[in-house]
């Protein structure tokens, strides 16, 4: 497979993606979930009942219009709403138990604004932190193999692949957020620093066998360009079956898991896919272009 050959196709079809997922987010923003704006999650078993409307509507009865209600299990909601009290907690309770009958409270927990956003402010530094320190590493780490590329090219193109893997499934929470409700939580960035954690693992698997085939080329003539294919060709089988042994996993999950691991698992699972479509057909590109746009510019 001539990788390097075709890479205008694959960094255009990465590039006109990325684009789309970060129109999504300037144009849609995210739905941001209780711990992350603040707010109350209250969990609730209530007998007999299985539309998550008729609890919605008796909530918005007492008077709280902005009230969400999910199904958890058979009989079990999700409820979140605005940052309240303990006595409108209470009233809610009881204008369940006038509806429904016997309703049983399994979990209550209360956010308030300034600690939603403190954990909001530090999720982005995360990612961004985590992104800047993946990249110095990878960097310092292939710092013995200067020629032909230098080892912070090896940093920046890893950088931009998992920006690649991240902004793409963070694009597609962004349109689940306004499409469906969708929200962003504390788990939807776990999923995401998941996504960079094994995204990487592959790409540094891939950039490892390019410094192997420098080093056994070293003082020979050779093409850059044939020792990327070749390193590709060599990693990808064993890249596609460590992949696929998750999708499998993430797959049976999202069949067979609890509803609120859904979005959690869909996260991961996309961010996997395009995760290792980046190792294998854009990160080595992306390696090669700077490359060579380092070569024209200093030749």
């Amino acid at each position: 497979m001539n990788i390097i050959e075709k890479r205008g196709w694959f960094l255009g079809i990465s590039g006109i993606l990325v684009l789309l997922s970060i129109a999504a987010i300037a144009v849609f923003g995210f739905r941001l979930g209780i711990d992350l704006k603040g707010g109350a999650q209250w969990e609730i078993s209530v007998s007999g009942v299985s539309d998550e409307n008729l609890i919605l509507a008796a909530i918005k009865e007492v008077g709280n219009k902005d009230a969400s209600v999910k199904k958890s299990g058979e009989g079990t909601f999700f409820v979140r709403l605005p940052d309240i009290t303990e006595e409108e907690h209470q009233q809610y309770f009881v204008e369940l138990t006038k509806r429904f009958g016997t309703v049983e409270e399994k979990n209550f927990s209360s956010i308030g604004p300034a600690i939603g956003s403190e954990l909001r402010t530090k999720s982005m530094w995360a990612i961004v932190f985590v992104l800047l320190g993946i990249s110095l590493y990878v960097a310092w780490a292939f710092r013995k193999v200067s020629r032909p590329i230098k080892s912070w090219k090896y940093g920046i193109a890893t950088l931009l692949s998992l920006f690649h893997d991240v902004v793409i499934p963070a694009g597609m929470l962004a349109m689940l957020g306004y499409f469906m409700g969708v929200e962003i939580d504390t788990n939807s960035i776990v999923a995401l620093l998941v996504v960079m954690g094994f995204s990487v693992h592959d790409t540094i698997v891939v950039f490892d066998r390019i410094r192997e085939n420098i080093i056994v080329m070293r003082g020979k003539t050779f093409s850059l360009g044939e020792i990327i294919n070749k390193s590709v060709n060599e990693t990808i089988v064993r890249s596609v079956n460590t992949s696929l042994t998750l999708i499998i996993i993430l797959v049976a999950l999202l069949i067979f898991g609890p509803p609120s691991l859904f979005y959690f698992v869909l996260t991961i699972l996309v961010g996997t896919l395009f995760g290792t479509y980046s190792s294998i057909f854009v990160a080595s590109p992306l390696l090669y272009v700077w490359e060579r746009i380092g070569a024209k510019s200093t030749g």
